[in-house]
């Protein structure tokens, strides 16, 4: 896939995806982990979640904790807990599907209200972003849920292989 092209073929599936606010709150029970395929977790409606045993998370998680804090904590706050800039990710996803946080990701978002604009960057075209996207979903999705605390994971499962192969895919490498 020619990865250039993401933010238009985000846009073209749109559509179909038609992003919508989940209409009640994510919690662990909905999160859980039901099956798995090459390390990465996902839930009973096939959706990417994390999977957190003894104080170890998945690579998954570990790896969204990293590239959040690479490239959306400067607006969104440390752990996604928001700042003056932005809103708290940890809260928002509580109620965000995955079909809408990646359209917000790839293409942006722009609010315009009672004097105030938000803007929200588009990351289709940032490959330390999007070939992560999963990840940081994953992540905030276990912040959300209080499944994961604040801070760094103490504890990581290894790097799946398909994890690498599909890194070294997305970056060109």
């Amino acid at each position: 896939m020619n990865f250039r092209l993401f933010p238009f073929v985000v846009s073209a599936l749109l559509p179909f995806l038609t992003p919508t606010i989940a209409a009640s709150a994510d919690t662990k029970e909905k999160a859980a982990a039901v099956s798995e395929e090459d390390g990465k977790f996902y839930d009973s409606e096939g959706t990417p979640t994390f999977k957190i045993e003894n104080g170890t998370v998945d690579w998954y998680t570990f790896s969204g904790y990293r590239r959040y804090h690479s490239d959306c904590h400067v607006c969104h706050g440390p752990d996604g807990v928001g700042s003056s800039y932005a809103p708290a990710l940890a809260e928002s996803m509580k109620t965000m599907d995955y079909p809408t946080f990646l359209s917000i990701v790839a293409e942006g978002r722009q609010n315009v209200g009672g004097g105030r604009e938000n803007v929200m960057p588009a990351f289709g075209d940032n490959k330390n972003v999007y070939c992560y996207l999963d990840d940081i979903y994953i992540y905030l999705r276990a912040r959300a849920v209080d499944a994961a605390p604040r801070g760094r994971p103490p504890n990581k499962a290894d790097k799946p292989q398909a994890a690498k192969d599909y890194e070294a895919s997305c970056m060109g490498g």
